[in-house]
């Protein structure tokens, strides 16, 4: 599966204009996070999840492709005052070590070959929270077009095989496709 260029990425971060979010995962299951400990936002981008998870007290970790998208996470950070290192970083080159994290945030990024690294970056009882589209979607048009960094049905939870499953949501096209969960599917599990 080809990526794009940092340039390419750089260039998108570059136009931004305003302050990410964190992922609807992490929001709606802050409640599961633990009181302390060391946090990841992997492929960070502009590190809504990285702000989100710093404002918590966690020691969090921000890593991302994009030099512009660091530059920019470092400036907020430091508006904020928040705990938070954010490092231009190729995880596919350089992933997180063996048991490093007690939290791992990933959204809207979808590398296969990262999952064993993922789950071994894993605490004991460290929680993954992990969120990016899904193949049966209601809005096919959206980025990506490309169906190789969509999740088939079912995917993350066999990617993440021998992790505790706390939630997970994939609604597909079932029902009322303007409501719910759509477009994505979301994995909260515990080593």
């Amino acid at each position: 599966m080809e990526r794009n260029s940092a340039v390419d990425w750089n260039q998108r971060y570059q136009s931004a204009t305003t302050l990410p979010t964190a992922c609807f995962a992490l929001r709606e299951y802050a409640y599961l996070l633990p009181k302390m400990g060391k946090a990841l936002d992997l492929a960070c981008g502009l590190g809504g999840n990285a702000l989100f998870l710093a404002q918590r007290g966690l020691r969090c970790s921000a890593w991302d492709f994009s030099a512009q998208a660091i530059t920019q996470l470092q400036q907020v950070a430091l508006s904020l005052d928040l705990p938070l290192q954010a490092e231009v970083r190729d995880v596919l080159l350089n992933p997180p070590a063996a048991n490093s994290f007690d939290v791992i945030v990933v959204s809207h990024f979808l590398e296969r070959d990262l999952a064993e690294s993922l789950k071994n970056a894993l605490t004991k009882d460290g929680i993954l929270i992990y969120q990016t589209f899904s193949r049966e979607a209601v809005d096919l048009d959206s980025p990506p077009r490309n169906p190789a960094y969509r999740l088939a049905a079912g995917e993350l939870l066999n990617l993440f095989s021998g992790l505790k499953v706390i939630a997970y949501r994939e609604e597909g096209r079932l029902g009322d496709t303007t409501q719910g969960f759509r477009n994505q599917a979301l994995l909260i599990a515990q080593a």
